[in-house]
């Protein structure tokens, strides 16, 4: 089993204190999203979790957790994008998670994926704004960590809902990413072909989640639950048979995702970042 920890919330920055008492306790009870009267009850004994994926954006209760923590073979994915403090309103300091991004390499090793995601075009953040800042970040994380993942923002209900409302208030207006029949536009195609190339000279290969149009901009899809990096991690000895199955995916995820099957215990709409264009806000 896989332990997605969380697309839904980030556990590691505001529920690590209850993630590492569900361990303890060995298991968690997780509902169901779509009906709360439906639980499940998820072992988190060592034994029956073969790898947990962290999804965070401060990963420093993960390096202050290395007892708890010894029994289980995971990597993490630090999303960290420094947009304005509109769209993110409760983010830490990019300097910090920096700092703890290379304290957790030097710990753990290379088990560090930085997210650059969504990539959210504004006329706060257009893009001459994200060329400077992919690069500034780029060279900040080179050496840090090898793989950086993208996606383009998609317009989910809810936050649309709440960048419309900041675009009536005159604070911000939405750039458009896709044409009339849902294609990337050729400026964001090309965006993306740069923060290739400078991901590239940073020592860093880029991948994109659940995008199909980005291979001709030098981006290839990729997997953040990734089978076979989790099986390169875990090694033959400790083989995980679903990481190495050709064409396993999860089917419980959106359109073009590459994921492996795993088990997500969070919750949606508990996150207390409040970035503006969440989809995990409903």
């Amino acid at each position: 089993m896989i332990l997605s920890v969380s697309r839904r919330c980030d556990i590691p920055r505001f529920r690590f204190d209850w993630f590492l008492n569900c361990l303890k306790a060995g298991f968690v009870d997780v509902a169901n999203p779509f009906n709360a009267a439906q639980i499940r009850h998820v072992s988190l004994k060592p034994e029956d979790v073969d790898f947990i994926v962290f999804w965070t954006r401060d990963p420093l209760s993960i390096l202050n957790a290395r007892k708890e923590l010894e029994p289980y073979s995971f990597y993490v994915m630090v999303t960290l994008t420094a947009y304005p403090k509109i769209l993110e309103p409760n983010m830490p300091q990019k300097e910090n998670i920096i700092k703890t991004m290379k304290a957790l390499k030097e710990t753990w090793g290379q088990r560090i994926i930085w997210r650059y995601d969504p990539v959210f075009l504004s006329s706060l953040t257009d893009a001459e704004f994200h060329r400077s800042n992919f690069m500034d970040l780029s060279s900040r994380l080179s050496g840090i960590t090898d793989r950086v993942i993208i996606s383009i923002y998609d317009e989910y209900t809810g936050a649309k809902r709440r960048l419309t409302a900041l675009g009536k208030k005159g604070e911000l207006q939405i750039l458009p990413h896709y044409s009339e029949n849902r294609q990337l536009l050729p400026q964001i195609k090309n965006l993306v072909s740069e923060f290739a190339q400078i991901a590239k000279n940073a020592g860093m290969e880029m991948q994109s989640c659940a995008e199909t149009e980005l291979e001709d901009s030098g981006v290839k899809p990729g997997a953040c639950i990734d089978g076979e990096l989790i099986q390169k991690i875990l090694g033959e000895k400790q083989a995980y048979p679903g990481c190495a199955k050709a064409g396993l995916v999860d089917k419980n995820q959106r359109p073009n995702c590459r994921c492996v099957p795993s088990i997500d215990i969070g919750t949606y709409s508990s996150c207390p970042a409040a970035c503006v264009y969440c989809y995990a806000r409903r």
